[in-house]
């Protein structure tokens, strides 16, 4: 494994102003305030933009202080090959990470060609600005981390999930848009002696999060005194993985590149990686959703004598939906020293505070 430093770098984090892309661009900026990051984010509409706008604003109020490092935020899509190049051409990054993608199982469905938009040709576009960073004889990209996710794994059966499954069939196609990706990244790693990572995410959630996600959605419509459907009856059992892992997940790996070698046909072998991401203590839903009322009542986030009974229904599972996502996190825990800690009554209660705050509720 090569070792990187982040200091004196310049760090390209696409999706800036999206969850992970956010919590990931603050801790470089105050952990190596003598980095650069360059962020990218086409703001799109797919949930509530003042939120994102808010982690932005984080963002650039700490890059405002002193001791932490630069930022400077590019307002615009990795599908404009344009611009991506544009980029890549002034800044010069030494490592990439592409968090910017077409997140939700359940909108690939009847929305598809934004998920190849962003998802197959936004990330085309980097890889092939990573493959010309390398012209005349440049130093070019160090690594190039990208998001992939827990979808790949689609309906196998054998758990926990590990990255040496086969995960040749996906169940919806945002999850054959993150497969493509990690063929993508290997082909381009294989050609051009590109050192790349991928990160299989499972159920990122806590403050600040995406509000499609189910313990955000749930508390939303919890709080309009709306009914929330649980999936296949409640028999589902998740990995959910709370933030801060994930950011210290990414971090770690950014450190951390694929060697490069010489196979003995004398062309290079592939600096190609993929790792897991997750708690590895999967969840069943309806203790989730117990620890989430739990949670809501003591931040006051709901009235102590909400009937959360009266607005639960149990429904059956949603195309594209999986009945159980489980890590084998071993081989990050191996390379990195890592595992994913935070159990799910810190960081709902963690979500449950930030989300009074934000929202503003008194009670």
């Amino acid at each position: 494994m090569q070792q990187i430093t982040l200091n004196h770098k310049t760090i390209l984090v696409t999706g800036a102003a999206g969850f992970i892309g956010a919590g990931l661009t603050l801790r470089l900026l105050r952990d190596w305030p003598d980095c650069t990051v360059i962020g990218i984010d086409n703001m799109n509409d797919y949930y509530d933009v003042s939120l994102k706008e808010y982690r932005l604003k984080q963002s650039e109020t700490l890059a405002g202080q002193k001791d932490a490092g630069s930022f400077t935020f590019v307002r615009g899509s990795i599908a404009d090959k344009g611009l991506i190049d544009s980029l890549f051409d002034r800044y010069r990054p030494s490592v990439v990470v592409n968090l910017a993608a077409q997140a939700g199982v359940r909108y690939s469905i009847d929305h598809p060609d934004v998920y190849i938009e962003s998802n197959i040709v936004g990330f085309y576009n980097i890889l092939e600005a990573c493959r010309h960073s390398y012209d005349h004889g440049a130093a070019g990209v160090e690594h190039l981390v990208y998001a992939s996710s827990s979808s790949v794994y689609g309906g196998n059966k054998k758990v926990p999930f590990s990255t040496e499954d086969q995960v040749d069939n996906p169940v919806s196609l945002y999850a054959a848009t993150k497969k493509s990706n990690e063929l993508l990244a290997h082909a381009y790693s294989k050609l051009y002696d590109i050192p790349s990572t991928g990160l299989r995410f499972f159920t990122v959630y806590g403050p600040a999060g995406r509000p499609d996600m189910f313990y955000f959605s749930a508390t939303q419509k919890l709080i309009r005194g709306e009914t929330i459907q649980i999936f296949n009856y409640g028999n589902c059992r998740r990995d959910f993985t709370y933030i801060d892992d994930i950011v210290e997940g990414v971090a770690r790996v950014m450190q951390g590149a694929p060697d490069r070698a010489t196979g003995s046909d004398g062309l290079p072998l592939p600096p190609y990686a993929v790792y897991n991401i997750g708690g590895g203590t999967p969840e069943n839903l309806l203790d989730y959703i117990t620890v989430l009322q739990e949670e809501l009542l003591r931040a006051g986030v709901l009235p102590k004598d909400y009937d959360f009974d009266a607005h639960k229904e149990l429904v059956p599972m949603q195309p594209g939906d999986v009945p159980v996502t489980y890590a084998d996190s071993a081989a990050l825990a191996h390379d990195f020293g890592f595992t994913p800690a935070v159990d799910i009554r810190t960081g709902l209660r963690s979500f449950a505070q930030w989300y009074r705050e934000y929202y503003q509720i008194e009670r």
